[in-house]
């Protein structure tokens, strides 16, 4: 395969991600957005709130009327007019945000549509395209068996067809080495932290297996620098799996049986996961594999808020 063009991928195969596809979602990404999502923020959920404050950037200057703060006296306009002016601010939403996206081995699973990797790459693009819509920038860390991806944040359509195309590229290598275990999740946080200045936004789409054993530390102190938003990528096998044996196939062609027994101690449930999260200031929302981008749309929108 040369250079670092998108792998061509046949449409119809669930395991496989097309940059074409994810290039696709920019119309669904902008559907039903207004210009006054842009300057409102809150916490994913059914609660929507405007940011406090007069906002960092000047916007216009008018007369002054009653109510106003004087402290927002514009003193040239004033002087020159004998009148008092006031000058306006809006917030500033020059955003960097870094979208991480998890393919190792145990992220190329699913039960329902698609794999949990693919899910992950279409939330992240959908959400690329909200940022780089609203005139944010937008790099990517993709972590798999072999050397991660990593891209600088840049704004504009340029920046999502490399995000794109190399979301296709580094997919397309994760299947080849499906069978290696998981690395750790810990040296992606480090990429993606020197990606961002502080105060940048981290957006981490995995289903967190195995993370590694020093990752929930790191990830807690990255968020003191750092605004990280989680997506926790869940099959509906995982949340509902009866015990019994279940016959799986591998991408390499093997095939064989998983007995999930009724002795084995539940896994802790995605909210639960999400909550614990929570308490370390990490907001996140679930995302259910077999729901499709359609589903997603509205989701990355709430958490496009808070960015």
């Amino acid at each position: 395969m040369a250079g670092s063009a998108a792998p061509e991928t046949d449409p119809s195969d669930p395991g496989l991600l097309s940059g074409e596809a994810l290039m696709g979602l920019r119309h669904l990404a902008r559907r039903g957005s207004a210009p006054a999502t842009r300057t409102l923020a809150g916490l994913p959920g059914g609660i929507v709130t405007r940011r406090r404050g007069r906002g960092s950037e000047p916007d216009d200057v008018r007369l002054w009327s009653e109510g106003d703060d004087m402290r927002h006296i514009d003193r040239n306009a004033t002087a020159r007019t004998g009148e008092l002016h006031v000058r306006t601010h809006h917030d500033e939403r020059d955003r960097a945000v870094v979208l991480l996206a998890d393919f190792r081995p145990s992220m190329l699973f699913g039960t329902r549509r698609t794999l949990r990797s693919v899910a992950a790459a279409e939330a992240l693009a959908l959400l690329g395209w909200r940022v780089v819509g609203d005139g944010g920038r937008v790099g990517l860390v993709v972590g798999h068996a072999g050397e991660p991806t990593a891209l600088r944040p840049a704004g504009g359509e340029r920046a999502m067809t490399a995000i794109t195309g190399a979301l296709a590229l580094a997919h397309a290598r994760a299947l080849d080495a499906a069978e290696a275990a998981d690395p750790p999740l810990e040296p992606l946080l480090t990429i993606a932290a020197s990606l961002l200045p502080s105060g940048g936004h981290l957006v981490i789409a995995s289903a967190l297996d195995a993370p590694g054993r020093d990752f929930d530390h790191l990830l807690t102190l990255a968020a003191e620098k750092l605004s990280i938003r989680l997506i926790l990528v869940s099959d509906a096998f995982e949340r509902a799996r009866p015990a019994g044996l279940y016959p799986f196939a591998l991408p390499d062609g093997r095939r064989g049986t998983l007995d999930a027994g009724r002795g084995r101690p539940p896994a802790a449930s995605a909210e639960e996961r999400l909550a614990d999260y929570a308490h370390r200031g990490i907001a996140g929302i679930r995302l259910d594999v077999e729901a499709g981008p359609e589903a997603y749309a509205p989701l990355m929108e709430r958490l496009d808020a808070v960015l």
